[in-house]
């Protein structure tokens, strides 16, 4: 049995967190004041960057399981309720 009667709070939470968000906050806003054209003459290599991430990222959960699939070569016309009349 568990005894959850005291309460677990977070590292982000806790002082510690708190002083690191702040501090990569501080430290972040100092980076983008100071060496704001480096940054922005990066962006459009970060633009081209985030669509092979964005694709790789996003199609990971669709079971693309090639070795389980059967594919099957007939080729079935659908029903004549949903076939388009000329």
């Amino acid at each position: 049995m568990r005894n959850d009667t005291h309460s677990t709070s977070t590292f982000w939470r806790s002082r510690t967190g708190t002083a690191l968000l702040v501090l990569g906050a501080l430290a972040l806003f100092v980076f983008l004041v100071e060496h704001r054209v480096h940054a922005l003459g990066y962006l459009p290599y970060l633009f081209l960057l985030i669509c092979p991430l964005m694709h790789f990222f996003m199609h990971r959960g669709h079971g693309h399981e090639h070795a389980q699939h059967q594919h099957s070569n007939d080729h079935r016309e659908p029903p004549e309720e949903n076939r388009n009349v000329r």
